[in-house]
C-alpha cells in the first residue's frame, strides 16, 4: 500500500504551527512509511505587521496580539514563548522565511545533504523557535544566514538556489497548491486528495484517527459511510 500523503500548509510565523510540531513529529514516529507528509506554506503573516495592526487595532494592536499568544501558549508545556512576543521584534514578513526554507529543501531535493537528516524541517523548527524564544527576525536574510550556519548548512548553495529562482519556483507552488485547496489557516492538513481537511489547533488524537481510517478503508476502497 502506498503511504498516506498529508499535504501539510503552515505559515513560519504562526504560533499554532509552532505549537503543532510536536504533533507531526509524534505522527513521524508512530506510522513511519506509512504516511508521507508534503511540507507547504501558506503566507498568513505575508505582510505581518499591517495585518496585525489593522485586525488588532481595536483589541490593543501588536501589544493585544502578543497577550493573543502567550495566552495560548500557556496552555503548552511543550514549548516556550518570550513574554515580548510581536512587540519588541515584529517580522515584516514570513514570505522571505518560507522562501529561504525552500532554498534549503532543495538541498534534499538535489541531494546535496542527506535527506534522513530531515535538514529541513530541522531548519523551519529552528526559524519557529528562533522568533518565539529569542525573538530573532527571522525575515531578514542576515538571521536567516546565522540559522543555516548554526545548522552546518552550505550558504553558497542555498543563496545559489534563491538566486537561480528554483526557491521562488517553489514558493510559487506553493501559492498554487493553496489556492486549489482554499487554504487560508495555518496549520492545515490535507488528506484524502482533498476529500479530508483538519484546519488549525486540532489535537494530536484527531489526526492520529483520521489517519488510521485512511489506512483502513484507502483512497478507492472507501466505505459508504
Amino acid at each position: 500500500m502506498e503511504p498516506i500523503r498529508i499535504i501539510y500548509f503552515s505559515d513560519a510565523l504562526c504560533v499554532w504551527a509552532y505549537i503543532a510540531q510536536v504533533r507531526l513529529d509524534e505522527l513521524q514516529a508512530t506510522f513511519q512509511d506509512k504516511i508521507d507528509i508534503e511540507h507547504h506554506f501558506v503566507p498568513v503573516f505575508g505582510n505581518a505587521r499591517e495585518k496585525l495592526e489593522q485586525r488588532w487595532q481595536d483589541r490593543g494592536g501588536l501589544a493585544g496580539y502578543s497577550a493573543h499568544v502567550l495566552a495560548a501558549a500557556r496552555n503548552f508545556d511543550h514549548i516556550t514563548v518570550h513574554p515580548d512576543v510581536w512587540t519588541q521584534v515584529t517580522p515584516a514578513s514570513s514570505t522571505s522565511c518560507h522562501l529561504f526554507l525552500h532554498a534549503i529543501q532543495l538541498l534534499e531535493i538535489d541531494g546535496l545533504v542527506d535527506k534522513s537528516a530531515r535538514v529541513f524541517e530541522k531548519a523551519t523548527w529552528e526559524f519557529r523557535s528562533a522568533f518565539f524564544t529569542e525573538l530573532a527576525d527571522i525575515s531578514d536574510r542576515q538571521v536567516q544566514f546565522a540559522i543555516a550556519k548554526k545548522l552546518g548548512l552550505p550558504i553558497d548553495l542555498i543563496q545559489d538556489r534563491i538566486d537561480s529562482g528554483a526557491a521562488y519556483a517553489r514558493l510559487s507552488k506553493d501559492f498554487d497548491l493553496a489556492k486549489e485547496h482554499t487554504v487560508t489557516v495555518s496549520p492545515t492538513l490535507i488528506f484524502n486528495e482533498g476529500r479530508q481537511r483538519l484546519n488549525g489547533n486540532v489535537g494530536y488524537r484527531v489526526i492520529e484517527a483520521n489517519i488510521r481510517e485512511l489506512l483502513h478503508n484507502p483512497p478507492g476502497e472507501q466505505s459508504w459511510c
